[in-house]
């Protein structure tokens, strides 16, 4: 009798199991699905890196790039697909003395869904908005100064925000607004949503790269995507970082042919000179390099080759 019972009971079990389980064909909603938290540690001598992820955006690259069927032949011969999917990644610098934000993603200027991830991920690293007491922006463009505000409040209230001085002579000039084609009006509106609270605020600091800005902390002009555009050499007991900001936004094409350029540049042929030399820089020299459109998390070394130049990743690693 028991044992008639307790079939009966596993019976039902898989009866009820079985009607919540989709029949062939029928249509299923998925619960959300999201990825693990975006970030990525490493030691920088006494220094502590995080890289923050603020998510990725898709770019029909072919249609924004100076020569259309390279990047098409490109992406084909890496059996890489189209639209290009786009990292945006933002470095986190702990000094001991500074909590050192390097630009803020795009905030909600790109969509729901889409990029603004660099919060959530911020929190899942340990840090609080409040905690950043320095922002570095690499130069003005949405998806890297987009994330300093949301809803017009600022979204790093303690933080004083540091950018070469032609960016904001640029994107937040009304005359220069005036001026400008109608391909870059949206950017002066971006620029002037999200980065003039902190001026009205007081806490936008301009600078003339190069110079150091802080102990270990030092930025280099690498202009032509914007006016101003910066890199940030970080360095600690001899070992060394650049975070470079938009010199390269397609790996795929640019290690290789650095004389694509994209129309986001202001000023594509000095973009292009620039990406030139800082490539052949940094084979030269082997320094660590952080690029803001690499894949998650963008870290690793450019090596000269027969061709041009090529990316090496860094190799990931478990312990920071």
């Amino acid at each position: 009798m028991a044992i008639g019972k307790t079939l009966t009971a596993a019976a039902l079990t898989l009866l009820t199991a079985a009607s919540q389980v989709p029949a062939h064909g029928q249509a299923h909603t998925p619960a959300l699905w999201p990825q693990a938290p975006g970030y990525y540690r490493m030691r920088l001598g006494d220094f502590r890196v995080t890289v923050l992820s603020d998510g990725s955006v898709d770019r029909d690259l072919p249609t924004i790039m100076s020569d259309p069927d390279l990047v098409r032949e490109r992406y084909q011969t890496q059996h890489q697909t189209l639209p290009a999917r786009l990292s945006i990644n933002c470095y986190l610098i702990d000094t001991g003395a500074h909590r050192i934000l390097i630009d803020t993603g795009a905030g909600e200027l790109f969509g729901a869904g889409v990029a603004g991830q660099l919060i959530a991920n911020l929190r899942s690293a340990g840090y609080a908005p409040e905690d950043i007491d320095t922002i570095l922006l690499t130069h003005i463009h949405g998806d890297h100064s987009g994330g300093l505000t949301i809803g017009g409040h600022r979204v790093f209230p303690a933080a004083t925000v540091y950018v070469d001085a032609a960016d904001p002579a640029l994107w937040l000039s009304k005359a220069a607004e005036a001026r400008a084609p109608t391909a870059q009006r949206n950017t002066f509106e971006q620029s002037q949503k999200t980065v003039g609270p902190y001026v009205a605020a007081g806490q936008l600091k301009t600078f003339d790269a190069p110079t150091v800005l802080f102990p270990g902390i030092r930025a280099i002009p690498l202009r032509g995507h914007t006016p101003g555009q910066s890199g940030y050499v970080i360095e600690s007991k001899g070992q060394r970082l650049l975070l470079w900001g938009d010199v390269i936004h397609s790996a795929e094409v640019q290690f290789r042919e650095p004389s694509v350029t994209i129309h986001y540049d202001v000023d594509p042929k000095a973009a292009a000179a620039t990406r030139e030399k800082i490539l052949a820089e940094t084979a030269e020299s082997g320094i660590l390099v952080g690029g803001a459109h690499i894949a998650f998390p963008g870290l690793g070394h450019v090596v000269r080759n027969a061709k041009g130049y090529t990316w090496v990743p860094q190799p990931w690693s478990s312990q920071p």
